[in-house]
């Protein structure tokens, strides 16, 4: 059962769009669950090599659909304890999986993309957005903090000003104030082409340097300075074993 997730594969691309278009997207706890399950199938995939995320239908995502998640509140317990072996529970985990597969996820926005499916966006690689699009951290509106990872992924794009600017009035913003503040990597009237042509750009490149990158960036982003140099020393030293017993051949 697809739990209106839908995931393909095309060549060395992994394809997964958010499928309740008559909802805008409105997320749903099973629709979560998927997302989760979906990126451990990629993540098992080597020949994988991007991952491009989508909504089917007029929005990318009007975010959490409260009041069907509401109608099974042991339900919403459940899924907000989280697992102690991964350190996210399954709000968390629906965006947070997308950071931990090695390859580079794109998303590609169009419409509204609000609350928890923005905190999804925001956890890919790589944001291209149609012009039209619009973003709101909205969950201030129902009494709430942005509690899907939006706390570490605003962190790393954006200053703590618009970050609290955004959070505090929940106010919807424009693709152009999006890439302005650093919401979004690009915004374009083509997005799925533009995350196309990135896909082949990184493609060309050594797929492990290409993880070994996203993996670097992770780890060391907000760390100090002794902790960043730490973590290049330890990600780098298997690629140059790799490239010394390769006698230097460019990997594909």
């Amino acid at each position: 059962m697809s739990h209106n997730v839908s995931l393909t594969f095309d060549g060395n691309r992994a394809y997964v769009a958010l499928d309740r278009p008559d909802k805008h997207n409105g997320l749903t706890i099973e629709m979560l669950n998927e997302l989760v399950r979906v990126a451990g199938i990629i993540g098992k995939r080597s020949d994988i090599r991007a991952v491009i995320l989508s909504g089917n239908g007029p929005s990318f995502s009007s975010g959490l659909d409260v009041a069907k998640a509401m109608g099974n509140p042991l339900d919403v317990v459940r899924n907000f304890i989280p697992l102690p072996w991964r350190g996210t529970n399954t709000f968390q985990e629906a965006c947070w999986a997308w950071r931990r597969l090695p390859q580079p996820v794109i998303a590609v926005v169009h419409g509204r993309c609000y609350g928890g499916g923005l905190q999804i966006a925001l956890a890919a690689d790589f944001r291209f957005v149609t012009p039209d699009s619009e973003f709101s951290v909205m969950e201030a509106k129902h009494g709430l903090i942005p509690d899907m990872t939006g706390a570490a992924t605003l962190s790393r794009l954006i200053g703590i000003d618009q970050a609290l600017l955004l959070t505090m009035t929940a106010d919807p913003v424009d693709a152009d104030y999006a890439e302005r503040i650093g919401l979004v990597t690009e915004v374009t009237a083509d997005p799925r082409a533009a995350a196309e042509k990135l896909a082949d750009r990184i493609a060309t490149r050594s797929p492990h340097a290409v993880a070994s990158a996203k993996k670097l960036f992770d780890r060391s982003w907000h760390a100090s300075i002794r902790r960043t140099l730490a973590v290049e020393r330890a990600t780098q030293l298997p690629l140059i074993i790799r490239q010394a017993l390769s006698g230097g051949k460019k990997e594909m």
